[in-house]
């Protein structure tokens, strides 16, 4: 059985020496705050959510620099640097483009990196795919007369 219980977010450094095993635990679903008496607090998390935190400020970066150019549509200047997007339709870019900022605005405010990541990736996993013409294939439809057998 899955527990409910809220896993707390702060912990005090006697915790790491009494009961470092609920301090890792909850590291490990999310960054926790261990405080120190007389001392500047530290945050603990998994080397993944760091990682998911420096790629995020990346892409923060490179969004900041898109928005302040001043040449094309927000779409042509995605595209040039994402050039996979190059891979979508004219519209299928603008979409592109409005669905990684607002995932990019939803993940700043919430503080969950993934979301704009998974938005990121599953756009150019759309345009790779469209590349190797997946896009191109004729669907084949089943006749619609075909009795089916409902229990």
């Amino acid at each position: 059985m899955v527990s409910t219980l809220p896993v707390p977010q702060h912990f005090h450094s006697s915790d790491l020496s009494r009961n470092s095993t609920a301090v890792f635990d909850a590291a490990t679903q999310h960054p926790v705050r261990v405080s120190r008496r007389n001392a500047e607090d530290f945050v603990l998390m998994t080397e993944a959510h760091a990682e998911a935190q420096r790629e995020l400020l990346a892409l923060a970066a490179q969004l900041i620099a898109i928005s302040t150019e001043t040449d094309g549509t927000l779409s042509d200047r995605m595209a040039n640097h994402y050039p996979w997007m190059f891979a979508l339709s004219p519209a299928e870019r603008d979409e592109c483009a409005r669905s990684v900022l607002n995932a990019a605005r939803a993940s700043f405010s919430t503080q969950r990196p993934h979301l704009t990541m998974a938005e990121l990736h599953s756009w150019r996993e759309t345009a790779e795919a469209i590349a190797a013409g997946l896009g191109e294939v004729e669907t084949e439809w089943l006749e619609d007369d075909i009795p089916v057998d409902l229990p």
